[in-house]
């Protein structure tokens, strides 16, 4: 939790990352299985209606960033 909150605080963003340390999510969402060590690295975005609006499997670092707040203007 503590590395996401200070990516977050890093690069400013407006929203909250999610931190998955038990994997229910990852499990739920598909990013990992029940028998699995750790997640795939996946982003997954959750729009106002609590729905997934994207998910991001492979992703480039570079480029995320503005794909996602691409996709979060989409959404209002």
């Amino acid at each position: 939790m503590a590395a996401n909150r200070a990516f977050r605080e890093k690069f400013d963003f407006p929203y909250d990352l999610l931190s998955d340390e038990d994997m229910s999510m990852s499990i739920a969402y598909g990013a990992a299985s029940a028998d699995a060590a750790r997640s795939a690295r996946v982003s997954v975005l959750i729009g106002p209606d609590g729905k997934v609006a994207a998910t991001y499997a492979t992703v480039s670092p570079a480029e995320h960033p503005d794909a996602v707040l691409a996709d979060l203007k989409g959404l209002t």
